[in-house]
């Protein structure tokens, strides 16, 4: 479930998390594990703010989840380093996994290196590079290097 955020607006950001929540613990009922994902736009001018109001969204909601109710969160890589660490180290976050967003594979590393307990969900990221033009080992030889570098920025 990926929802956007443009704008820093405590109301609309309240309302997306809700929704998700809504829909997470829908998901949790059927026996499955919700992912959250309010992605905020890496190319908003009111990114960092937007993502200090998702954070505190995120943990309101997360501590009005019973014991038995986990989520995964999927989450822009924040403007600031490690913003996130908390929800990483919530009772009810099973995992925090971080988009590429639009960043270069490079960028989006460097960034994600910088937050501690996250790890790579970079689809986009993943394909950097890659073309049905390559031969099959340069292709080959691409994907492995892309996938280590990814890895690597994941357990920093």
């Amino acid at each position: 479930m990926r929802s956007v955020i443009n704008l820093a607006n405590p109301v609309g950001i309240e309302a997306i998390v809700a929704q998700q929540f809504e829909i997470g613990k829908q998901i949790i009922a059927g026996g499955l594990m919700p992912i959250i994902e309010p992605e905020v736009n890496i190319n908003s001018a009111q990114k960092a703010q937007a993502e200090e109001i998702l954070k505190v969204t995120l943990l309101k909601h997360l501590n009005a989840l019973s014991d038995d109710q986990n989520v995964m969160l999927k989450l822009s890589i924040p403007t600031q380093a490690n913003l996130y660490l908390e929800l990483t180290k919530h009772p009810r976050v099973i995992k925090v996994v971080a988009l590429s967003g639009g960043y270069s594979r490079d960028e989006a590393n460097k960034l994600l290196a910088q937050n501690t307990g996250v790890i790579a969900s970079f689809s986009r990221a993943l394909t950097e590079g890659l073309s049905a033009k390559q031969s099959e080992s340069d292709f080959d030889a691409t994907l492995d290097s892309t996938i280590q570098s990814i890895y690597e920025a994941s357990i920093k």
